[in-house]
């Protein structure tokens, strides 16, 4: 996690979901602040300093994109706004996009991909410059979220995706389970297969189609990932 805390307001009606997203970032040190309605939620956005914006589509008072718009054209504020919507056709998500939305996300939704998401939005606007990470000849572009070995692109879920970050980030050294689990899950327990499947499945992404192994089982304490040479 960034040693200065990432500021989400979240704007959405639904007060179940508003509290999934409270429940799975706080603890990772986020601070949220929540709207329930538009009026509140557009107050709130041009009243205080928020690095992404996390806004539901249907909303009472004023829906999100005649706020998101608002927030554009007459705050002229520039803030990452994620929108949250159950439309998912092609016009739908255009007209987020022209209205001022930065990313698009479609209900039912995975919280880890929400961060993910949340996570690239913040990196564009406090101007990271060293977006890539590199293993030998494997790469993840943290601002685009793009994965490449050997020039070939790899598709990973956004939790595989969090944990090749995390090993890829502290390469070479050893990232133990418990670190991993903490980063993905927080301090709630997983079931001790559920680690040992992702990397499983990460495994057979990055390492099966090519010549060397990069990722290291540790045993006993955990991973590593690092150039053939350095194993």
């Amino acid at each position: 996690m960034n040693s200065a805390p990432i500021r989400l307001l979240v704007i959405e009606d639904n007060v179940d979901i508003a509290t999934l997203i409270g429940d799975y970032f706080e603890p990772r040190g986020y601070i949220l602040d929540f709207a329930y309605d538009g009026v509140t939620g557009l107050h709130l956005a041009v009243t205080n300093t928020y690095d992404v914006v996390v806004l539901d589509l249907a909303l009472p008072g004023m829906d999100g994109l005649a706020l998101c718009d608002k927030l554009r054209r007459d705050a002229n504020s520039s803030v990452p706004v994620l929108m949250l919507t159950a439309r998912d056709t092609l016009d739908d998500k255009l007209s987020g996009f022209a209205s001022g939305a930065d990313d698009y996300l479609v209900k039912p939704f995975d919280l880890p991909e929400l961060e993910v998401r949340v996570q690239a939005l913040w990196r564009r606007t406090v101007g990271h410059t060293e977006t890539l990470l590199a293993v030998c000849d494997l790469s993840l572009d943290t601002s685009t979220l793009v994965i490449k070995r050997d020039g070939q692109t790899i598709a990973l879920n956004p939790v595989r995706l969090r944990i090749l970050e995390l090993l890829m980030s502290r390469s070479p050294e050893v990232v133990t389970r418990r670190d991993i689990e903490r980063h993905i899950w927080g301090e709630e327990q997983e079931d001790s297969d559920t680690l040992r499947t992702h990397m499983s499945a990460i495994r057979r992404a990055v390492d099966k189609p090519f010549a060397e192994p990069l990722i290291r089982t540790i045993h006993g304490i955990g991973y590593r990932i690092c150039a053939p040479d350095e194993a």
